[in-house]
């Protein structure tokens, strides 16, 4: 999920149960746009993600991994605190009882009621 800076949705992509969420971040990457930083989770710390955000031009926002070895200098811990709006925009998805609950077993459907969804957060209607 790609939320913009007052976190409401810019894109998604829809993934199996058992695919990581890092796997589909090259797909977001690419439909951000014109952004200033890319502020993700520990889980989207690899060196593929970050060079694909430092190609567009975009500054990656990324905590390292506990274990990781590598210095992280181009991240900014108080950038990083606006990640939990990627978090909310989460939780007013859950709000949508067919989305909360995976009423649809076809990715398809899902992926049409997560629209329909992002739209009713735009238009701020629940």
């Amino acid at each position: 999920m790609a939320a913009d800076a007052h976190g409401n949705p810019i894109d998604f992509e829809i993934t199996g149960g058992e695919v990581h969420n890092a796997e589909a971040a090259g797909c977001l990457v690419g439909k951000i746009g014109a952004a200033e930083h890319f502020i993700a989770d520990k889980g989207y710390d690899s060196e593929d993600i970050g060079e694909q955000v430092r190609r567009i031009g975009v500054n990656p926002v990324i905590p390292r991994k506990s274990n990781s070895k590598k210095p992280n200098p181009e991240f900014d811990s108080y950038l990083y605190i606006l990640h939990h709006l990627v978090e909310n925009l989460f939780a007013r998805l859950k709000h949508f009882r067919s989305i909360a609950t995976c009423f649809e077993k076809l990715a398809r459907n899902f992926k049409a009621m997560v629209f329909l969804a992002c739209t009713f957060i735009w238009l701020k209607v629940k």
